[in-house]
């Protein structure tokens, strides 16, 4: 593994352990996708989706994160990008090796400083 490709992994794995997704969430993700709903208010608390009651435009910023730093992508459907979401392959690299302690609060600033900078 190169260096590159462990920070890219490093990143990822701060990422998801900062975010309000869920393990169970990644672990249907392995097998379909989810609706950004299912990840919404008390509903995603409910299915076990999400860490608390969220909000969409929270929950989409969560979702979107996960995106940037490559471990989700969106589904396609032949109309064009839905509101779905899945692993992809380094999603499914890391959530086998997945270790989700919770982060340090060091951690969760420096992940929400490299969230807001400009790509």
């Amino acid at each position: 593994m190169t260096s590159l490709e462990s920070a890219i992994q490093v990143r990822a794995l701060r990422a998801l352990r900062c975010v309000t997704v869920t393990d169970q969430a990644l672990a249907c993700m392995v097998k379909a996708s989810i609706p950004l709903a299912d990840f919404v208010g008390e509903r995603g608390q409910g299915l076990g989706y999400s860490r608390r009651p969220v909000s969409q435009l929270s929950a989409e910023d969560d979702l979107m994160w996960l995106i940037r730093v490559g471990v989700l992508r969106r589904e396609v459907d032949g109309q064009g990008i839905t509101d779905r979401f899945r692993l992809t392959p380094l999603g499914l690299k890391i959530y086998n090796g997945l270790d989700r302690t919770p982060a340090h609060p060091l951690e969760q600033g420096y992940d929400w400083l490299l969230r807001r900078l400009p790509y």
